[in-house]
This record gives C-alpha cells, structure tokens and sequence, in this order.
C-alpha cells in the first residue's frame, strides 16, 4: 500500500476524523483517499465496508485482519464457491462481525465479481 511521508501535505491538513485514534491515524496516512487499482484489494474494501454498515469503522479497521484471514485475504475467485457450510462457520467465528446477512451479500458480492473461466 502506497504511504504518505511524514512532510506530505495530507499529513500536514489531515482529516478531522482520523486523529482520534492511531488506527484512525495509520489508515488516514496510509490508505485513505489512495486510489486502488487492484480487483482484489478493492473487493476487501468493499466487503470491510459492508461490513462496518451500522458499526464504527474503527470496529472494522481492528478487526481487518481477522477478515483477511477468514474470508481467504478477499481472494473472491475463491469466495465465490463457499456455501452454506461457509456461512456456518464464518458465523462462529469470533474475530469478525458474524451477521448472516452481511456474509452472505459478501459471497454474493464475490459471486458478482468472480471472473469467468477462460
């Protein structure tokens, strides 16, 4: 991920919001307002914030790298073959936000985005 120096003019006038917390801080400096180009880097971002709806996004920035971890680093091609069987596992673990629904949209979400065989 691309980061700011420490002179940067984003670090110099940072966001309101990012001070607040040093998780905050790191993603404000690090990743926030980065364009992304890479298809599974921004299927993550999209299944985090779908994710965070109805939650602080700093809940989900201190969770992040339990989702890597259970959703197989946001590999949607691989995502996009889960079941049901998928579903009940994620449910029970702890590291992420277990919401039936907001895990079943990301392997639909992965579904979607999954690219099709050669």
């Amino acid at each position: 991920m691309p980061s700011r120096s420490a002179s940067s003019p984003a670090e110099q006038h940072r966001c309101p919001w990012s001070t607040g917390q040093p998780d905050y801080l790191e993603y404000h400096d690090s990743e926030w307002d980065f364009p992304v180009t890479d298809d599974r880097h921004l299927f993550g971002k999209l299944c985090l914030e779908g994710f965070q709806s109805g939650l602080s996004w700093l809940a989900i920035l201190r969770k992040r790298e339990n989702f890597r971890r259970a959703f197989a680093d946001f590999d949607f091609n691989r995502i996009a073959r889960w079941n049901e069987r998928s579903v009940a596992r994620l449910l029970k673990d702890a590291g992420i936000v277990r919401h039936r629904d907001k895990i079943e949209a990301t392997l639909n979400n992965a579904r979607c985005a999954k690219r099709p065989a050669p």
